[in-house]
């Protein structure tokens, strides 16, 4: 089984992200920045934060739907707020996706908000929403179930030291996966996280027993070229002792987004 971690920065780089994935095909694909826009038809929109402005695959979760058709798709929003064709604002949904291949089934499942609730009306203020995934699957040729959780930590503009509220969404986190995974599942959790290494988080996670497969087989760059700041770390990966772990990488190419793609093989 394969398992990759994505933020698929709002299909920026959809061509890349398309042909990889049609490549890899993984088993469960958790991806982050995912843009679902019905009320458009058109293949492009652009968001618009001050004078930040990014092309955004209008219909990011259909395209990649359409890329995996033999995976059972589940898109949550975090919020809506508007994109831009041209002067024209359209409503657009922004949140996490998750991709199952069809024949694993899905025996239990949770969604949730780690930090505050679903914002109906804009995007809001950073930190803005964030919510979280978590699926309990049964790996039939294994015989046993697993547990696969991932999130998309807040983004606080002062950096990514630990903060209160960060703290705070790691344990709401924590309680969403114990709300699916009992003790002896095997568990893999990740995300786009937008924390240092050094993060308090991982003293959370270490509580229900899971390591950092980023930073322990060291990684020291989740980024691509596409990403121009300093602090390299973003995207982690983090799996239990009853975790099976075949293989791991951080993907260096092709760059589909400006976050290197997590893959975890079992």
């Amino acid at each position: 089984m394969q398992i990759m971690c994505l933020n698929g920065w709002g299909g920026a780089l959809f061509e890349a992200v398309q042909a990889y994935l049609q490549q890899v095909r993984p088993d469960v694909l958790c991806l982050q920045e995912v843009v679902h826009s019905p009320a458009s038809n058109k293949p492009w929109l652009t968001y618009r934060d001050g004078d930040h402005k990014l092309p955004q695959r209008a219909n990011f979760f259909r395209d990649v739907c359409e890329v995996l058709p033999d995976h059972a798709a589940y898109f949550f929003p975090a919020a809506q707020g508007v994109l831009w064709d041209e002067d024209k604002a359209i409503p657009s949904q922004w949140g996490l996706a998750t991709f199952v291949r069809s024949d694993l089934p899905i025996i239990g499942k949770a969604q949730g908000f780690v930090h505050k609730n679903f914002s109906a009306h804009g995007y809001g203020d950073h930190p803005r929403s964030r919510n979280a995934h978590v699926f309990k699957l049964y790996d039939i040729e294994r015989d046993k179930p697993i547990v696969i959780a991932h999130m998309h930590g807040l983004r606080d503009l002062a950096g990514k030291m630990d903060t209160p509220e960060r703290l705070a969404q790691a344990e709401r986190f924590v309680h969403l996966i114990q709300k699916v995974a009992d003790a002896d599942d095997p568990l893999v959790v990740c995300g786009d996280f937008n924390i240092e290494p050094s993060s308090r988080m991982f003293e959370v996670f270490a509580r229900i027993g899971l390591r950092d497969l980023v930073t322990g087989r060291g990684f020291t760059d989740t980024r691509t070229s596409h990403y121009r700041k300093s602090g390299r770390y973003a995207d982690y990966m983090l799996v239990n002792d009853r975790v099976d772990v075949l293989g791991f990488d951080v993907v260096e190419q092709p760059e589909v987004s400006d976050h290197r793609p997590l893959l975890l093989t079992l």
